[in-house]
């Protein structure tokens, strides 16, 4: 895009998509989840959007319909990437999966902890055979690293 001489780069459209229960970090199994709030890691990711001139639209929902509801007006809205922490969901979810596929947008699905190191029913992901990468286990970190990964896949 030009505007008078110069050339305008469209920012690229980020959806954070953080699925059940995340809204309660900072508060259960600290252990596993850490001492960071949701609204601190969404301060972060922020803070890195803006170094890497992406604008982010986030969300959070313990409903997995409004998830999906939220995924596929993702296309709508010309996002360009999706980073998603599906949480429980991950496990169960043939909707949320369908609906990262139906939008064929790049996603990157990423994890607080490492499902792989917890309970048998966590080590199967739904939804990362439609993501381009899967990070997990580096705790709010997974966060930031997905961003990167994804702004530089779409």
């Amino acid at each position: 895009m030009q505007k008078k001489g110069k050339t305008v780069t469209k920012r690229k459209k980020i959806l954070i998509l953080h699925g059940p229960n995340l809204n309660m970090l900072g508060k259960r199994e600290k252990t596993v989840y850490g001492k960071t709030t949701l609204e601190k890691i969404n301060n972060e990711l922020k803070i890195l959007a803006k170094k890497l001139n992406v604008e982010l639209k986030i969300n959070q929902s313990n409903i997995e319909g409004e998830l999906v509801n939220i995924i596929q007006k993702a296309s709508k809205d010309r996002t360009n990437g999706i980073l998603i922490n599906p949480a429980a969901y991950t496990h169960t979810s043939v909707a949320i999966r369908d609906a990262l596929l139906a939008v064929k947008l790049p996603v990157v699905e990423i994890h607080l902890s490492n499902i792989y190191k917890r309970e048998e029913f966590r080590h199967k992901s739904l939804t990362a055979s439609v993501a381009i990468g899967q990070i997990t286990g580096f705790g709010k970190d997974s966060y930031l690293l997905g961003l990167e990964a994804l702004v530089k896949n779409c």
